[in-house]
């Protein structure tokens, strides 16, 4: 007997997939269900193969979408904020002022190149005199702001 599966069975199976992976997060079964859409897409527009053959491209291209995405995608997706990172990621980086603390115990605020704890301006408080503009290194995170002090860099000209 001779059954060929038809463009429809792809949409609806590679559907399937695709929303199980809603109730299985593996995000392994979303590449099956992509490839069993490109297998529907396939048959839609002409291509007929045995169901041998269907189903051995669908294996060819699940494996290429989940290699895929392993080696190539998700290595450009990764997070390379310190986000989550305890205080010791924090301790030693350096910033520029972008608001001076107006006095001793008022907060200003710190700019970094890269974002620190998943944001890129941080209040601020500083023993130390400082001014817009300044490079400071950040000494310790006191509660939701960081204790910095002065550097020696171009914005600090005093120094």
């Amino acid at each position: 007997m001779h059954f060929q599966i038809l463009y429809w069975h792809w949409l609806v199976f590679g559907m399937i997939l695709v929303l199980a992976e809603i109730f299985i997060p593996s995000f392994t079964i979303f590449w099956f269900g992509l490839a069993a859409l490109l297998m529907g897409l396939l048959s839609l527009i002409g291509v007929q193969l045995d169901l041998t053959w269907a189903l051995f491209c669908w294996i060819v291209f699940s494996i290429l979408f989940t290699v895929g995405w392993f080696k190539w995608i998700r290595p450009m997706a990764i997070d390379r904020t310190k986000a989550g990172l305890s205080r010791e990621a924090v301790v030693g980086e350096r910033g520029l002022i972008i608001k001076a603390p107006s006095g001793t115990g008022e907060r200003g605020e710190v700019r970094f190149s890269v974002p620190l704890l998943g944001a890129d301006t941080w209040p601020c408080m500083s023993q130390s005199p400082l001014k817009l503009g300044d490079t400071v290194m950040v000494k310790d995170v006191l509660g939701n702001a960081l204790l910095v002090e002065p550097t020696m860099g171009v914005g600090n000209a005093e120094q």
